[in-house]
């Protein structure tokens, strides 16, 4: 997710229209991408008259060089700088494989002469006619015609490169699964065959093996000794005794190396209470740091929370968080306590967390919880999402709020933050009435755009909009 993202180039042409505007629209559009901080590939413009595609044999031409940089860009921009001929378009980029962004030209009052009258604003439309007839999908954003200059477009260009990372980054991936379902929480089932579907592949880890790998491994083991040194730098481990710590980090262990064999992108892993009666750990403080290590991690073997999060962190190049729906706020009707007992990220975090014993445990079971990382979740803009899966399906919904900075006492254990979400009580009631589990995932930013187009138009998620 830190490669700089490349973006392959494509301009249109058409016989009769001013195609000598298609080399003022190549350094535009060359301009537009590198100033925002991404990179392009385009054909040589030698090529094809203007450097644009308008013929079947030019857009032959182009998908041929398109084919010979697979794999090198992550989404096509097809720019209209006048009206563009649709045979040659649609031969250029129907197996481009990626997300497809459409770009015309404004034409500009006192320039609306045939020398100079682009047109584009109607051939936009041609395009995306046949694009719909030949089931190719793209994308289009407002304005509907827009300068590739303007401060517009580099919105554009931005909401662009997060739909292609979520697109590319969801087509096909591995999620762990590390343990069975909790037994009380049929909530949290899930179809495995709908993911897969859907070019999820989940591969499945017993506990039993994670209890025999973590008892293999020496307390002087350097890797042990390693990962202690990670996990006292990411968070405040003061607390825990010595024993617990080695555990925690013999446990990390044994995910890392699961993650690095089985190339796992994501996890949902079994958090109670088998590592707390048998190992008396509790692993949040683990999924917190593999959260902001970039591994999407939800806890209660939550897998389509996962894969919701898995979305928003390529969304926002962010780190994530599933929460609990948990408590009101007083009387007021828009905001809610989101809650987990610690696996949030600590850059989400107003600072450092604590590493304590679990309060939940420790009740009936002292010693048992040693792993929570407690603090408190920051004020800032977020996305809120998650999904499940129905009759081979992968439905979700996504809507946008924020984090507050009202207090929540210091006697409220784990990490919690008051989130402001308009008109909540009507989402709740459609969360609800749709069968949306206990748990909602954030993402800092506002990406609910961004997760419907990406989701939908190109991956065939089924979107249930609850704003």
């Amino acid at each position: 997710m830190k490669k700089k993202m490349v973006f392959a180039l494509c301009f249109c042409n058409r016989g009769f229209m001013p195609g000598e505007l298609i080399y003022g629209a190549r350094e535009d559009m060359v301009k537009a991408v590198t100033d925002v901080g991404y990179d392009y590939i385009a054909m040589d413009p030698e090529l094809t008259r203007f450097g644009g595609v308008e013929t079947r044999d030019e857009g032959l031409l182009y998908a041929k060089w398109l084919k010979e940089h697979e794999g090198q860009y992550d989404g096509v921009i097809f720019s209209m700088p006048i009206f563009a001929d649709e045979n040659g378009a649609i031969t250029a980029l129907q197996d481009a494989g990626v997300p497809i962004l459409m770009q015309a030209y404004p034409d500009e009052i006192g320039k609306m002469g045939f020398a100079h009258r682009r047109d584009a604003y109607c051939g936009k439309f041609s395009v995306t006619d046949v694009f719909t007839q030949y089931g190719v999908p793209f994308t289009v954003l407002k304005p509907h015609v827009v300068h590739p200059l303007s401060a517009a477009f580099r919105e554009n260009l931005r909401d662009f490169a997060a739909i292609c990372r979520v697109v590319n980054g969801m087509k096909r991936f591995n999620l762990g699964v590390i343990g069975a379902r909790t037994t009380a929480f049929k909530t949290v089932r899930f179809d495995e065959i709908g993911l897969q579907k859907h070019g999820i592949n989940c591969e499945s880890f017993d506990l039993s093996e994670v209890f025999k790998k973590v008892e293999a491994i020496a307390d002087d083991d350097a890797a042990v000794a390693a990962k202690k040194e990670r996990l006292s730098g990411y968070t405040d481990f003061t607390g825990v005794p010595e024993k617990n710590f080695n555990t925690l980090a013999k446990i990390a262990v044994v995910i890392d190396g699961y993650i690095e064999e089985y190339h796992l992108d994501a996890l949902a892993l079994r958090c109670w209470n088998e590592l707390e009666t048998y190992l008396r750990v509790c692993p949040c403080v683990l999924l917190s740091e593999l959260n902001d290590r970039g591994i999407v991690a939800s806890c209660e073997i939550d897998v389509c929370s996962a894969v919701t999060m898995r979305a928003m962190s390529l969304a926002s190049k962010g780190s994530c968080a599933v929460l609990d729906w948990n408590n009101n706020y007083g009387d007021d009707e828009n905001k809610v306590v989101l809650f987990h007992c610690g696996p949030v990220a600590q850059s989400l975090m107003t600072c450092k967390g604590t590493v304590t014993n679990h309060k939940m445990f420790d009740k009936t079971d002292p010693g048992s919880g040693w792993g929570c990382n407690e603090g408190r979740i920051r004020p800032m803009p977020i996305t809120i999402s998650n999904c499940q899966t129905k009759d081979g399906k992968i439905v979700i919904y996504a809507s946008e709020a924020r984090f507050t900075d009202d207090p929540i006492e210091d006697g409220y254990f784990g990490c919690a933050g008051v989130a402001e979400i308009p008109d909540l009580q009507n989402k709740l009631i459609k969360l609800a009435r749709g069968g949306f589990k206990h748990h909602t995932s954030i993402c800092e930013g506002h990406y609910k755009a961004v997760l419907e187009e990406a989701l939908t138009n190109y991956l065939h998620y089924d979107w249930v909009e609850i704003d």
